[in-house]
């Protein structure tokens, strides 16, 4: 039988625009790819656009070190939008909250400065693959999609499924890898996690907005609370503009994405977290309760919600269809905190993200790709309500679990990397998908314009050793460094070396490695183990030298 020819060809095709999409997206093109970026919603951006979620979620050392440069580009562009105010929307859970139009507009005049195509409105529907390689990809306009290499950065991690790719879903269950926060026993595909339809509400003090009770509001009313379990096991009580009986900041500004009047929120809690669904095999289904839940949610704001000054409910409240691009002030797609994942050799586990004692960070994982930092943070799985908030240490990103097993030409480029679903639960966040998916677009493009298998990364120290070149060069960090920002000269160096092992020494036990300071015994052996990984002469490390120049000699 004849097979369509492709309508539309690229070194690298990235399915999926969201954050992850996005980056892997740019990261392609900067390496000099031609990249096609397709998205099945109306708007690249995911989190900060088509699910009303722009108040990032990222790790403590985010303003000072730990990002990439074109993370740091985009947040500092947001930024720029509204004068160089540093948080617009004042949100407390958050170091920037703005709103999801400003988003959009900046990830947009990114791409076309890149000169990514961008398809937006269709998602894949089938994939042609032999041998492990993805010979095209079919939209669901028709549109055939070729390309040397495809990464998926699909919501629900669609494309490896139809390309042939194993994939798990839920937990893998604490007899797979004896992570405490797994499900007890065996693994349980069905345990995932809630997810939420945000919505975005203005505040209109004096007006009334409450309409009819939505459907199923009497069943649904007794979730509704502004009052959460905690993750220390304690009730966290908050009221609606000040502050909680047990001196806890607002509900109205834990996600405020706008300030100025008429103020702006993201409806993203507790009370709207919808639990008990499969978002992944029945997305419908749990659509629809997911939005029925969320249309609660805002009845009993209006209606029901205790007041400061003991009456009820805050009628003022207007869902704002113009923030949040839909007809209804609901979120265009759903935000959904887990996808399928990807089966690599070894995916990354909660062990290898937790503290270890007299370290500063997670165990070393050979390979890195980039850095990201959260705790583990696991909502409600379907059968096992008890959430998880989990400390980690900060972490990087393998290379080999960017690779599908048996891939030529396939790689996760969101949170449908290799992980458990208890790591995958450190990965997920704003900044965690923006740096999965700069990895898998630098890998894929250096995988496309030298015809090379992407599981070259894993099997071909000289390939990873590029990749990471290309990566370092366009200023992305490869390990935890507290004091070599981008703009200093070694910093390529200090990250090559970091990440081949060379700061697992006395400089494991803190972020900042001191490079003008003389290496002690432990970190002369870490520079010499990193010398051999890298390729270089061991005898290269020279005790009466500076850490950071021996860095630069054995990445020459």
């Amino acid at each position: 039988m004849s097979t369509p020819e492709p309508t539309v060809t690229a070194d690298v095709a990235v399915v999926g625009g969201g954050l992850g999409g996005v980056a892997a997206a740019l990261a392609a093109a900067r390496a000099g790819a031609t990249v096609v970026l397709v998205e099945e919603l109306s708007r690249v951006g995911g989190q900060v656009t088509t699910q009303a979620l722009p108040a990032l979620d990222e790790h403590p050392h985010i303003e000072s070190f730990g990002a990439s440069a074109g993370y740091r580009a985009f947040r500092d562009t947001v930024r720029a939008h509204y004068g160089g105010t540093a948080n617009p929307g004042g949100g407390w859970v958050s170091r920037l909250c703005f709103e999801p139009a400003v988003a959009g507009q900046v990830l947009d005049a990114t791409l076309a400065e890149a000169k990514v195509t961008v398809l937006t409105g269709r998602s894949p529907v089938a994939a042609r693959a032999e041998g492990g390689r993805i010979h095209d990809v079919t939209l669901t306009d028709g549109t055939v999609l070729a390309a040397a290499v495809f990464c998926d950065a699909t919501e629900r991690g669609d494309l490896a499924p139809l390309a042939g790719f194993a994939t798990v879903t839920g937990s893998e269950g604490r007899d797979a890898h004896g992570e405490p926060d797994a499900v007890p026993g065996a693994p349980d595909p069905a345990a995932q996690q809630s997810f939420t339809w945000c919505a975005l509400v203005e505040h209109h003090p004096g007006a009334d907005f409450t309409g009819p009770a939505p459907a199923r509001y009497a069943e649904l009313r007794h979730r509704l609370s502004f009052d959460i379990a905690g993750w220390d096991g304690g009730v966290h009580r908050y009221r609606m503009f000040t502050d909680g009986p047990d001196g806890r900041p607002p509900f109205w500004t834990y996600r405020r994405l706008r300030a100025t009047a008429p103020e702006l929120a993201v409806l993203n809690w507790a009370s709207n977290d919808c639990a008990g669904y499969d978002p992944i095999g029945d997305p419908a289904g749990a659509e629809r309760a997911g939005r029925e839940l969320t249309a609660a949610f805002v009845h009993w704001l209006r209606t029901e919600a205790p007041r400061e000054d003991g009456g009820r409910g805050f009628p003022g409240l207007r869902l704002a269809p113009e923030a949040a691009g839909t007809a209804d002030g609901f979120a265009e797609a759903p935000y959904l905190r887990e996808s399928r994942r990807i089966v690599v050799e070894r995916p990354v586990t909660g062990h290898d993200l937790a503290p270890v004692p007299g370290r500063a960070r997670a165990r070393h994982l050979a390979g890195s790709l980039g850095v990201t930092w959260y705790h583990v943070d696991l909502h409600e799985r379907t059968g096992h309500p008890d959430p998880v908030y989990r400390e980690t240490a900060p972490f990087t990103i393998p290379a080999d679990v960017l690779v599908p097993r048996g891939a030529v030409n396939l790689l996760a480029a969101a949170k449908n990397l290799g992980a458990t679903q208890v790591a995958a639960a450190a990965y997920r966040v704003h900044h965690g998908e923006w740096a999965v998916g700069e990895a898998a677009g630098a890998l894929a493009a250096r995988a496309a314009l030298d015809a090379r298998p992407v599981g070259a990364v894993r099997d071909d120290p000289a390939f990873l050793l590029a990749v990471q070149r290309d990566l370092v060069a366009a200023g992305v960090p490869l390990a935890w460094v507290a004091d070599v920002p981008p703009d200093d000269p070694r910093f390529a160096a200090v990250h090559l070396a970091a990440a081949h092992g060379a700061v697992e020494g006395e400089r494991a036990a803190d972020l900042a490695v001191e490079p003008d300071r003389s290496p002690g015994p432990e970190d002369l052996a870490a520079l010499r183990r990193a010398a051999r990984s890298l390729g270089a002469d061991p005898s290269l490390v020279d005790p009466d030298r500076a850490l950071g120049a021996l860095m630069e000699d054995i990445v020459r």
